[in-house]
């Protein structure tokens, strides 16, 4: 059986990305030991060209209908490579959990 990690990481590469990476953040909230339940994507396509970036969610979001369904929380950072190289080839960092997080 496929991870959703795995899973949300195979289906993305139909955008052709340039860079993809998926990070199961869910160990940062309240869920049990292993659980896939919170995912960051950052995706550089050139299919995100001359899109606005409600477009290039709507894109993901699409891609990704099953998986959405049996996640929580996915934060997406869609760009292009021009993009990208501004930001220096770096995502932003996932804001903190405001629900139920876990207490240190």
């Amino acid at each position: 059986m496929m991870n959703i990690k795995n899973s949300i990481e195979l289906k993305l590469l139909t955008l052709q990305p340039q860079f993809l990476e998926v990070i199961n953040e869910s160990h940062k909230h309240n869920v049990p030991e292993g659980s896939e339940s919170h995912f960051k994507v950052t995706i550089v396509s050139d299919k995100f060209n001359e899109k606005m970036l409600l477009a290039r969610h709507r894109m993901v979001n699409n891609i990704l209908v099953d998986e959405l369904h049996s996640i929580h929380a996915l934060v997406m950072h869609t760009m292009t490579m021009k993009e990208w190289s501004e930001k220096n080839e770096k995502s932003n960092e996932s804001p903190p959990c405001l629900g139920g997080s876990k207490i240190k």
